[in-house]
């Protein structure tokens, strides 16, 4: 295992109130999913952990809270320092534990740097107001706000760093105290944050952790107790639907990043270099495996011939196998996301749909999937309409502007899309025209800690980015003053 954590034991990997201590459930296995190997073990922390943490950050929130925001700031900025000067190790941290490829963890650590100088420089900008008489007269109004109080942060695997700077980064610039549960597949990279922020000169208790293998649980246990007051979530719809039906008891602030199924659409107009370049970015970034992976590939009748054999000789020369080998693309997460991937090509390809292009696997025991282009894909088969998190591109043909509309929309879901034309007019058109919460157009990669990710329809509700990303931990309030 990478020496990042230093002096700190991962069996000892519950951080309560500024001290690191073992898991009320004892320890996990940490896998290294291109070769099965166990990297760590680390603390897992159970129901009695999730109440000592909030014991935690409500005991720092008044304190937190009042802390100037010029000095939350200068913290943050110095935790950006810190993991750009780490970025390496960061790196093969998220390569031991993820898989991905290194250019892609070194990518992600960057990104994810990104979010605490962002934010660094939101925190001093408070908002507020002061309108000098209502229009009734006899009132004036001071618009303010304040943190909304200890938030409860709940991050998955596929980007173990960015998704955690993402919630932490904004709360902490909001001045609200944290409890983050980090997946347990990737527990190792979020628990080297937390560290960073403690060597930034976060208060104790500001920033408390607890890996656990009963995610359930704690999260419950959480969203049960009246001292949390906002929950910020990024998973599958599924789990997000449950975890709105337990805020819902308490009415807890709630911000969900939720399931996509991205739709890639390329007009007869378009650029064809650059679409397959975008498409081999939005596509295969981290293997497939991420809430804004292109997921349904749209391709204009006209065009359709020439994109596939471009796109597909780009695809057949990646490079699979271990980030150690120098590959391209790493493994899937685990063996149940190999066999749901597998399943769902073989059942569209069983209704009529065909392999064209298909990049070389490794011999090993790691959990690896081949790209895979696939064209003549029936409209009913089912990979059209599940988000794969793997890397297989499904190739749909179509002929007019309103039909490929009506097709990128079909989902209930609506995270992202992608378009490519030359036609600059008619790409925003067909932009502003798709019910998805960020389009790239023209461009394959979306994601930016200066504007306002999230999605539309069942991808979730709130935004993470941007000033939109630091109002989600802020509440808003008026003092309505008598003037005479």
């Amino acid at each position: 295992m990478t020496d990042l954590l230093d002096d700190l034991d991962p069996t000892y990997g519950v951080l309560i109130g500024g001290t690191w201590r073992a898991g009320g459930a004892g320890v996990a296995d940490v896998q290294d999913p291109a070769d099965l190997s166990v990297v760590a073990q680390v603390s897992d922390g159970d129901v009695a952990d999730a109440v000592a943490a909030v014991d935690a950050a409500d005991a720092a929130f008044e304190g937190w809270r009042r802390t100037p925001p010029r000095e939350r700031s200068e913290i943050l900025m110095r935790a950006f320092h810190l993991m750009r000067d780490d970025a390496d190790r960061i790196a093969e941290l998220i390569v031991a534990e993820n898989g991905k490829s290194l250019a892609d963890a070194r990518s992600e650590v960057v990104y994810a740097a990104e979010f605490f100088r962002w934010f660094a420089e939101e925190a001093v900008r408070e908002p507020g107001s002061h309108y000098a008489e209502s229009p009734a007269g006899g009132t004036r109004t001071i618009v303010t706000s304040r943190p909304v109080g200890v938030a409860a942060l709940v991050t998955p695997w596929n980007f173990p760093a960015a998704m955690a700077t993402r919630k932490l980064a904004p709360a902490l610039a909001a001045g609200c105290t944290t409890v983050l549960k980090p997946a347990m597949e990737t527990p190792l990279t979020a628990l080297a944050i937390a560290r960073i922020l403690e060597r930034a000169g976060v208060p104790a208790g500001v920033v408390n952790a607890v890996p656990s293998s009963d995610a359930a649980g704690v999260v419950s246990t959480w969203l049960g107790d009246a001292r949390v007051r906002k929950i910020s979530f990024t998973g599958s719809t599924r789990v997000g639907s449950l975890l709105l039906k337990q805020a819902a008891d308490r009415v807890v602030n709630s911000s969900m990043e939720l399931g996509g199924n991205a739709a890639f659409v390329v007009t007869d107009d378009a650029d064809l270099d650059a679409a397959v370049a975008g498409a081999m970015v939005a596509k295969f970034r981290n293997g497939g495996q991420a809430c804004t992976a292109a997921n349904r590939f749209y391709v204009h009748v006209g065009v359709a011939e020439e994109f596939v054999a471009r796109f597909g000789a780009a695809v057949e020369k990646l490079a699979v196998g271990p980030a150690k080998e120098g590959s391209d693309i790493g493994p899937l997460i685990s063996a149940q996301a190999v066999e749901g991937l597998t399943k769902l090509v073989d059942d569209a390809v069983a209704g009529g749909a065909r392999v064209a292009h298909r990049a070389e696997t490794p011999s090993s025991d790691g959990f690896f999937y081949p790209p895979t282009v696939l064209v003549d894909v029936p409209a009913d088969a089912a990979l059209l309409d599940e988000e794969l998190f793997g890397p297989v591109a499904p190739i749909v043909t179509w002929e007019d502007d309103d039909e490929v509309v009506r097709l990128v929309n079909a989902p209930d879901v609506g995270l992202a899309a992608y378009v490519y034309s030359t036609d600059l007019q008619r790409a925003l058109r067909l932009g502003e025209a798709f019910e998805a919460g960020m389009v790239g157009v023209n461009r394959g990669a979306i994601s930016d800690p200066s504007a306002p990710f999230g999605g539309m329809k069942q991808s979730g509700l709130g935004r993470e980015g941007a000033r939109e990303g630091l109002d989600e931990f802020r509440e808003t309030q008026y003092l309505s003053l008598a003037w005479h």
